[in-house]
């Protein structure tokens, strides 16, 4: 049975869900950022967002429903939490760092360099060019193209929505299984729905910004904003 007091731990699982998504910038912007490197369209990087961030419940419920099942105390299921997060930080940091340094030595192997040509007739003219077009494998690209989504939702599996557990455990007590599916079902929904709405509209703003020269330096921006967030959530606690 579905009690007002459930219709309201509803309510305010929809809200914790929204600012538990917006106050952790792990959510959102290692999306962004590797949508702009690489270049994917806005329906590919829904599509890897909804599918990490359901990873990211999911992995939350059933840790919450094996301590409901074996009557495991709320604090050690926290605890636990609180283990998963450090696990995902520190996962986020070491891909942010490593995407980084990649990034950097690709952007540096890639410098643009004059070539000079002189003609039989006197005439000489001169022209930028780079390699990575013409040296870089096509099975290869694609390869890296295709690991890295698996990347970010493995990490997002560790990452823990510490918020739900205390939330689901009243209707829990209270042996009410609508409620707890409500529950569960309202924060997973404003969760990746808070998610999707910050990645989808940070993309399309993003994907209209032009570095220039700048530009083979992408990849090691998006490395460098993998990696920042991943430290913000590891020593600030965001």
């Amino acid at each position: 049975m579905i009690t007002k007091e459930i219709l309201v731990l509803a309510g305010t699982a929809a809200t914790i869900g929204f600012v538990h998504t917006v106050l952790g910038p792990d959510h959102y912007i290692p999306f962004i950022a590797m949508s702009r490197a690489r270049r994917w369209t806005l329906s590919k990087t829904l599509i890897i967002s909804f599918l990490s961030g359901m990873g990211h419940v999911l992995s939350s419920v059933v840790l919450g429903f094996v301590g409901i099942a074996f009557g495991i105390a709320v604090s050690r299921l926290e605890n636990t939490e609180s283990a998963r997060g450090g696990t995902a930080a520190w996962l986020l940091i070491g891909f942010g760092l490593a995407y980084f340094l990649w990034g950097l030595h690709r952007a540096i192997k890639n410098k643009s360099h004059k070539h000079v040509h002189f003609h039989a007739d006197g005439e000489t003219h001169e022209h930028l060019h780079g390699h990575e077009a013409e040296h870089t494998h096509v099975h290869e690209h694609k390869k890296k193209a295709n690991i890295t989504p698996w990347i970010l939702f493995t990490i997002f599996i560790f990452g823990p929505c510490e918020p739900l557990i205390p939330l689901i455990m009243y209707p829990a007590a209270k042996h009410s299984v609508g409620g707890v599916v409500l529950v569960t079902v309202t924060f997973g929904l404003a969760t990746i729905l808070t998610m999707l709405t910050i990645i989808a509209v940070s993309s399309w703003g993003v994907s209209f910004l032009r570095f220039g020269k700048l530009e083979r330096y992408a990849h090691a921006l998006a490395g460098a904003m993998i990696l920042i967030s991943g430290l913000s959530v590891q020593f600030l606690g965001l």
